[in-house]
């Protein structure tokens, strides 16, 4: 008959197999199997027929009567009592040997087989007893290892068919039954290869079990039993590496699920996590119900000679060996008995309680303690497995981990301890393994592990950042990466100082010392640290937190900074000479991830209730900034060190020394050799006594006394301070300790003294012979006001000394370094707040502000340096990033740094504008191409073309942000402008389209090629002749197709910059972008009336005679200069663009009005000196911008003055500059009344004007302009004479 699991009642696993047999034929099935082997073996060859036959055949009624007699419940389906044999039923006696209860083993398969007849739901029947005879044969050692593999073959698949499900009777104690057989399995050994199977069922059986419908069900000691086989199976080397590997990945599978279960868990109340606590954090001897002592020495496997096959696993998974004799204790009859004893048991208890906390615990410290670097049972091999499941935990429930008290100090403590260790492992596969888990630690831990990420990091900056400088590249201006810190901001701790806020990290130099030094790393293991910082830079929040953690934290580092300095120096190109070429590709990417962090968190709206929060940081990094610069002045001098910190306020008075020597104990940042010698001087006696009152030496002996003295400062090396500082200790420590040992206070100085020589002989390696006790004890014979020193006083004190050195705590350089710094550590711990997440964007601004330079230095480097498409996409989107940060938080000095960088790649903005004498215009019927040295030079270079269009794209919108960097973009503007690449401002900027300006020309080409004139005699000779006679007429040679091509390239790329756009923007500039604008351009105007610093090459004539096939100059070019004064169409662009952004408003009159006023009058001033074509379009600037100050108000420039100048003109520049002197009084005259007075009151504008009506007419724009200054003449009599008349009718 077909049956479906799947719809049998009860609680179905997901996954379970549907079984096409019956259920209860299937374990029938099983029992058959198993018991078949067992006959076939020698042991039981002999068994009784109702072995095979499965026992007596009974009636249910029968059963019923018995289960009555016994007072078991009719619904059990399997009776529990003893099997009554049938000699026994009859009364008869049987023959020996021939018995079922002979081979107890058989018997239960056919008990089983027997009850299962009368059963017709395989699912109501409890788990325990379809179990029991299966388990026999697994704790039983006298069975073979096929033959328990067979039982835990059957045991699988009651488990994958559904036969034992989530709703089976009594199906904890079953599962607690079957995790005591599997984790005390016992079978005769045979062949490794078959052992070896036996434990790989083992272990598929109990990931089963655990990632099963039961696993939930499972009890505390049963889980640890399973967890310390596994780990034992994981870690014993006499096993083939194949099982090795396969237990591992089982225990992986297993602690996911298990440690999944610890988000269900409730936290531990407040009682129980102080008890907790105290167990977790004693990792030698844990005081719990659950323990796991896992085998993992060789010498617990033993190896069988006679079998060459495994022996044990470990103490609780044990093979027997195999020989003639059968140990008691390994018979079928004593193992039967004990079995029973043991279910007996299990049978008592009334609840088995689920595995929770008490089980997570004990695994988590007993993977955690195999980490221990220090222990010598614990090969590299086992490290490396239990890392892996570390990281597993770890990836699973973190978070939970640091939720727990009790877990979170095993992690806090133990496993921060032996890690931070393993990481300095030259051991590859420890290194990436330990890489991997403090990754996943901090990321997932960090808000409970602050004072741990600051040491991992601190060692991870301490080992990758070069100390070498930046290698110089011709053609790369080093200015472009000054912002790359050539060392990190590590700082120096102060042991047991005072938590005042001023306590900071270890120095570079002093790391090796201490034992926290990188060292020489080799190239691999220093890219797997940099992955892991790249990983750990790609959690969004984390460099928020790191700066506002430790960057904003009077006494922590500034990880931060460092963090991004270190990845800024490898990410150049030469950081692969001591690291792989995988190192800087690696930290380019890590940098641009943390900018994009920042980018994605811009349109974020920021959270107010961080605001106050925010204030206080920068109050806090303000201060950190100025003890870190006191501290460096003491350092450099102590005299003026405290002068500094007491201008700045960081102590009260110069002469107060309480407040001065609690800043120098309780700041690290102070040099211990210098405050020792500052100390010890004889004028700083005060100093020195109210430095030894900041010491609490009661309680103390005076060795430890002494020891925490000297942990703060070093003593000096002559021998008169250093008596001055111990006779002040003397006197100090004697007053508040009152040791009982020691008569005065002479005879503590004698004691100490002798204590800093015995220091002094026992640790100097240059001492011969060293001090024994009976010696030191000897120097102090009488020393003690007459009397000798208690012996064992002077035992302990010899000791201490001997066993460890007294010296600064960075000076140690044996293991004692690293365990001190820890001890440190978990001090600190205790009053250090826990770490704070950031997820929001309000640090953004002040964390991008301390980090922009080395990140642009960076991309600026590797723009340069580049030639992967990849990574100059990359690298464009990260300035595309930095400056929409920079100028969302107006950042203007980052903003204006990313332009000066981008411009000097453009190799366009110099400090002289390139000579357009050579120019030669290209046309093409209606088209034409201005042909320059500029724009071949340009089109020539693609990255120099990517880096402009780059700039311009990312200066478009931010305009407003713009400072010192309008420096940078007006030489480009400039000379594109002068190069025919764009056009002026005016058309965009002007006010009003109606006002009579035109383009502004440009100089007049060497000469116009017209590429569709075609000669009358064509050919070589042509060719040659035409090339000939340009060199004769001085012209240049007519450009090549190549050349044209490149000028076409430019033009593409400008037009793609958005001038248009850019020069549409200005309209709106805010009132200090548009202030930095002006001023940069009228920087550009020449000085004492030299128009040196914008001259090009003065105009060359067209070419006489006119090649060929060439055409005069377009009207867009200026007349040449009777007087040979060179034009500049820089300079008109200059001013015209000043004046338009001057004129917009009122406000922007007010702001930028005066120097525009002055640069346009002093060079319309300067008419003997200036072409015509500048000063006509700058007579019509100054006439526009009289207006605009009328308008305004303002008294920038007044008319009479405007006027006077323009009448001193002589009389061919006036008549050159008639049209525009004429629109611009025209557009006075429409002005504002008051300008309209003052202009027509001018007798300088009729002097000007009526001459000019006078020849041209009354209907010509001179003559109507002299009409309205008439009108206007009349409009003022007219008003005159009402005042009159009003005044006298008053």
């Amino acid at each position: 008959m077909a049956y479906n699991a799947s719809s049998a009642p009860g609680a179905a696993r997901p996954g379970a197999i549907n079984v096409a047999v019956d259920p209860v034929a299937l374990v029938v099935t099983e029992c058959i199997t198993v018991t078949s082997a067992m006959r076939k073996h020698a042991r039981w060859a002999h068994s009784s027929v109702s072995a095979i036959l499965g026992g007596g055949a009974s009636t249910r009624a029968e059963t019923r009567q018995q289960n009555q007699k016994n007072g078991t419940k009719e619904t059990s389906m399997l009776s529990v009592t003893d099997d009554v044999s049938l000699a026994s039923r009859w009364g008869l006696r049987g023959k020996k040997g021939q018995s079922m209860q002979d081979n107890p083993l058989l018997s239960a398969f056919a008990r089983l087989r027997s009850d299962l007849k009368r059963c017709p739901d395989v699912h109501a029947v409890d788990a325990p007893s379809i179990l029991h005879p299966f388990l026999q044969v697994i704790r039983s050692s006298s069975t073979s290892a096929p033959i328990t593999s067979l039982a835990l073959i059957a045991i699988t698949k009651f488990f994958a068919y559904n036969i034992i499900r989530r709703d089976s009777p009594k199906l904890p104690l079953a599962m607690q039954r079957l995790s005591s057989a599997v984790t005390h399995c016992r079978f005769e050994a045979s062949d490794s290869a078959t052992d070896e199977i036996v434990l790989f069922r083992i272990l598929k059986l109990m990931e089963g079990m655990i990632n099963g419908p039961g696993g939930d069900v499972i009890g505390d000691e049963s889980m640890c039993e399973m967890m310390e086989t596994g780990i034992s199976m994981c870690s014993q080397v006499r096993l083939s590496e194949l099982l090795r590997r396969s237990a591992e990945v089982s225990m992986v599978t297993m602690c996911q699920t298990i440690f999944e279960r610890l988000k269900t868990l409730p936290l531990e109340v407040e009682e129980e996590e102080a008890q907790l606590a105290r167990k977790s954090s004693r990792s030698d001897a844990v005081e719990s119900d659950v323990k796991m002592e896992p085998s993992i020495s060789g010498d617990m496997i033993e190896e069988n000679k006679q079998a060459s096959s495994l022996t044990a696993v470990n103490n609780s998974l044990d093979l027997p060996k195999e020989n003639g004799e059968k140990p008691a204790e390994t018979s079928v009859e004593r193992g039967s008995s004990h079995l029973d004893r043991a279910e007996s048991e299990l049978e008592k208890a009334t609840l088995i309680r689920p595995y929770g906390l008490a089980s997570i615990r004990e695994l988590f410290r007993v993977l955690v303690n195999l980490l221990d670097p220090h222990e010598k049972q614990h090969n590299d091999t086992m490290r490396v497995m239990a890392l892996r499941i570390v990281d597993v935990a770890l990836e699973v429930a973190g978070p939970s981990i640091a939720s727990h008290p009790s877990l979170a100090n095993l992690a806090k403590d133990t496993l921060c301890r032996h890690l931070f260790q393993l990481v300095r492992s030259e051991n590859m596969s420890i290194l990436n393994e330990s890489l991997r888990v403090a990754g996943t630690l901090l990321s997932t831990c960090r808000r409970v592990l602050k004072l741990q990420q600051e040491l991992y990091l601190s060692y991870l900056v301490a080992c990758l950042h070069p100390r070498v400088e930046i290698p110089r590249e011709e053609g790369i201006d080093p200015k472009l990466y000054e912002g790359v810190p050539q060392a990190p901001r590590l700082a120096k701790p102060a042991p047991g100082a005072s938590r005042d806020g001023r306590a900071t990290p270890v120095p570079v130099k002093d790391r090796a010392r201490l034992g926290l030094e990188g060292g020489t790393r080799k190239p691999d293991a220093r890219e797997a640290m940099v992955e892991n910082v790249g990983a750990l830079v790609r959690i969004p929040t984390f460099m928020a937190e790191l700066f506002s953690n430790y960057d904003c934290e009077i006494d922590r580092s500034d990880l931060c900074v460092d963090m991004v300095g270190l990845l800024a120096r490898n990410a150049f190109p030469d950081a692969a000479t001591w690291s792989t070429t995988n190192v800087p590709p690696l930290c380019l990417d890590a940098l641009l991830g943390y900018v994009q962090s920042i980018a994605d968190r811009l349109e974020d709206y920021p959270d107010e209730d961080h605001q106050s929060e925010l204030s206080e940081l920068r109050r806090r990094r303000d201060l950190k900034k100025l003890i870190i610069k006191g501290a460096t002045r003491f350092n450099e001098n102590p005299k003026s060190g405290i002068v500094f910190l007491a201008q700045q306020k960081l102590i009260s008075s110069p002469d107060d020394p309480a407040s001065i020597v609690k800043f120098l104990k309780g700041t690290s940042r102070i040099d211990k050799k210098v405050l020792g010698d500052y100390l010890s001087k004889g004028s700083n006696e005060a100093l020195l006594s109210a430095f030894l009152d900041l010491f609490d030496f009661a309680a103390l002996r005076v060795d430890e006394a002494l020891r925490r003295l000297l942990n703060s400062f070093r003593l000096p090396g002559e021998a008169p301070l250093i008596s001055r500082i111990l006779t002040e200790f003397a006197e100090k420590y004697f007053e508040a300790a009152q040791p009982k040992e020691i008569a005065g206070k002479d005879d503590v100085y004698v004691l100490t003294y002798a204590i800093t020589m015995l220091n002094t002989d026992q640790h100097n390696p240059n001492v011969k012979r060293q001090m024994k006790f009976e010696d030191f004890a000897r120097n102090l014979r009488g020393c003690n006001n007459g009397q000798d020193f208690d012996q064992d006083f002077l035992n302990d004190i010899y000791e201490s000394i001997r066993t460890r050195e007294i010296i600064l705590p960075e000076e140690h350089d044996n293991k004692n370094s690293y365990d001190h710094a820890w001890k440190e550590l978990l001090f600190k711990i205790q009053s250090t707040s826990d770490l704070k997440l950031c997820d929001t964007n309000i640090f953004d601004a002040d964390m991008f502000a301390a980090t922009w330079k080395p990140v642009v230095a960076t991309l600026t480097y590797v723009f340069l340096s580049a030639s992967d498409d990849t990574v100059l996409s990359r690298v464009v989107a990260g300035f595309g990033q930095c400056a929409q940060i920079a100028a969302t938080y107006e950042l203007h000095d980052a903003l204006d740094h990313i332009v000066f960088c981008l411009s000097s790649v453009t190799s366009l903005s110099t400090s002289t504008l390139p000579s357009t004498s050579l120019n030669t215009e290209v046309a093409a019927g209606e088209k034409s191409v201005m042909v320059s040295e500029t724009a071949v030079r340009f089109g020539r270079d693609f990255k120099v073309q990517l880096a402009t269009v780059v700039l311009f794209k990312l200066v478009v919108g931010n305009e407003y942000a713009l400072r010192d960097g309008w420096s940078n973009l007006v030489p480009i503007i400039l000379t594109l402008f002068i190069n025919s690449l764009i056009s002026s401002a005016y058309s965009t900027i002007a006010p009003s389209s109606s006002l009579p300006l035109s383009d502004i020309p440009l100089q007049s080409p060497a000469q116009v090629i017209d590429r569709q004139a075609k000669s009358g005699e064509g050919g070589i000779f042509t060719a040659f002749t035409n090339y000939v006679a340009g060199f004769a007429n001085d012209e240049p040679p007519e450009p090549s197709d190549q050349e044209i091509e490149y000028t076409l390239c430019t033009v593409d790329c400008v037009n793609a910059c958005g001038f248009d756009q850019l020069f549409r923007n200005l309209r709106n500039l805010p009132t200090p972008a548009l202030k930095a604008l002006v001023d940069t351009l009228l920087d550009y105007l020449p000085e004492d009336n030299s128009p040196k610093i914008l001259t090009v090459k003065p105009d060359i004539p067209a070419p006489t005679p006119i090649r060929p096939n060439g055409t005069p100059s377009g009207k867009n070019h200026p007349p040449h200069s009777k007087l040979g004064v060179a034009y500049d169409p820089a300079l008109v662009f200059v001013l015209e663009l000043a004046t338009l952004l001057a004129t917009r408003d009122a406000t922007s009159m007010a702001a930028v009005g005066h120097p525009v006023a002055a640069a346009l009058q002093s060079t319309v001033a300067d008419f003997i000196h200036m072409h015509p074509v500048t000063l006509t379009r700058t007579v019509f600037y100054l006439l526009l911008f009289l207006r605009s100050s009328a308008e305004a108000e303002s008294d920038h420039v007044r008319a009479l003055v405007v006027l006077h100048t323009i009448a001193k003109f002589p009389d061919h520049q006036l008549n050159a500059c008639r049209e525009m002197v004429v629109a611009g009084l025209h557009l006075c005259l429409t002005g504002p009344v008051a300008l309209r007075y003052e202009i027509v009151d001018s007798p300088d504008f009729w002097l000007v004007v009526e001459p000019w009506a006078a020849d041209l007419g009354r209907e010509s724009k001179a003559g109507k302009l002299l009409e309205e200054g008439r009108r206007a003449v009349g409009e003022i009599k007219e008003s005159e004479r009402q005042k009159k008349e009003r005044d006298g009718e008053s």
